[in-house]
């Protein structure tokens, strides 16, 4: 008979992502045979645009299926280099590009390649499940800061001082946010800027995801381009995912230092190696290719934003602000904590609002406390106008129901 494995103390500082949970659930479901609605998971319903698919699959006739170098290969690390000049006014040359199979991974190699038992990692909250846990596994600790509605789910210079100490080693920033939407204005980076060019021993690692999700006419900035001051101790995180509609062909990007780009290339050489071929000669045509359907998408989710954030304001108990950018919002549902729902079961908190919400209605969200600041949850827009109109219907009438 066997001995039972013992497994990795590192995983008892760790939890699954709550956002993967919550589609899983309602895929089951689904199975089942319910009409559920997910609002869980943060992927575009649009699909990859054709030029895209063409490239991957010239790259598959062509013969372009072999190994890469480990951390992306020249003409994708050519690709974003150009990509960083033209959009964001940063100069990086191809030793300085980090490609990796997704954006979370490109972080955790950071992580992993920095990150000593001690080390200290500053986290606005709410923010993306993945990130406190991937602090943990590579050793750090994680140090939330709350930013609740009060800031507009941004970080203040007064709070970032307040949580630097010596065992500081990174800043993440995160704009536009998952989970809030909320993006930094040029100013406001600027006053963060100030505070850590007070600090030179804490690094900047800023993820950029959602950097084409902005509405109303706001102005992207990422904090390396407000100040050059801070270039050499910031790694910028990109990827293809959600601009282009891009999550299943996992390919994630940085640009950084030399030596900490070198630093994060032995991590990838041990353990996933490079990215999909195909998937990087796909993700050369989507930077370099037409982005004439960005303006086009981008209107589709504002309208969407608009439609949710009145839908929900409108719904009892629920307050929802006004997000700058990606395809969530975070509304609070404090005004229904407390209050019993029609199965007889006490919304406690807002994991409980979840379950319930998903039990009663069928709509599938992701509960605040996932994120790091309760009460409140959230939902990704981005899915069909008409699910989302029937999902507003089913929350309005769940939370109407709540006595």
């Amino acid at each position: 008979m066997s001995a039972e494995i013992r497994l990795s103390d590192a995983l008892d500082r760790v939890k699954p992502s709550a956002t993967i949970a919550v589609t899983t659930k309602a895929n089951e479901l689904k199975r089942e045979g319910h009409d559920v609605i997910g609002l869980g998971a943060g992927e575009p319903d649009f699909d990859t645009p054709d030029n895209i698919k063409d490239a991957a699959i010239k790259a598959i006739r062509d013969g372009k299926t072999k190994y890469t170098p480990a951390d992306g290969m020249p003409e994708l690390k050519e690709a974003i280099c150009a990509k960083f000049s033209r959009e964001n006014g940063l100069t990086y040359k191809p030793s300085q590009i980090h490609i990796a199979p997704g954006g979370k991974p490109v972080i955790y190699n950071a992580f992993l390649a920095t990150l000593n038992p001690g080390d200290e990692v500053i986290i606005p909250a709410p923010y993306w499940v993945s990130y406190p846990d991937m602090v943990l596994l590579a050793s750090g600790e994680p140090v939330a800061v709350p930013c609740g509605p009060e800031v507009n789910y941004k970080l203040t210079p007064e709070a970032l001082e307040a949580a630097i100490t010596p065992k500081t080693k990174w800043l993440l920033l995160n704009s536009p946010s998952n989970p809030t939407g909320a993006a930094y204005t040029k100013a406001e980076l600027r006053a963060l800027a100030d505070v850590l060019l007070d600090h030179p021993h804490v690094w900047i690692l800023t993820d950029d995801m959602y950097e084409h999700l902005v509405y109303d006419g706001f102005e992207y900035w990422t904090i390396a381009q407000v100040e050059p001051g801070l270039y050499d101790r910031t790694l910028t995180v990109n990827g293809v995912s959600k601009a282009y509609a891009m999550t299943g062909w996992r390919i994630g990007y940085a640009g950084g230092p030399e030596k900490l780009i070198g630093a994060m290339r032995k991590v990838i050489s041990q353990t996933t190696s490079n990215p999909c071929s195909i998937s990087q000669w796909a993700s050369v045509e989507a930077l370099n290719g037409t982005q004439d359907f960005l303006p086009e998408r981008r209107a589709v989710y504002q309208q969407r934003r608009d439609m949710v954030v009145e839908g929900l304001n409108n719904t009892p108990g629920l307050t929802c602000p006004t997000p700058e950018g990606a395809f969530y919002v975070y509304p609070s549902c404090a005004g229904v904590i407390g209050k019993t729902s029609p199965s007889g079961k006490v919304i406690e908190n807002d994991e409980i609002f979840a379950a319930e919400l998903l039990e009663q209605e069928k709509v599938a969200v992701v509960f605040g406390a996932a994120f790091g600041l309760s009460p409140a949850f959230r939902v990704s827009y981005a899915t069909s106008t008409e699910a989302l109109q029937e999902a507003l219907k089913r929350i309005h009438r769940f939370c109407s129901s709540l006595s």
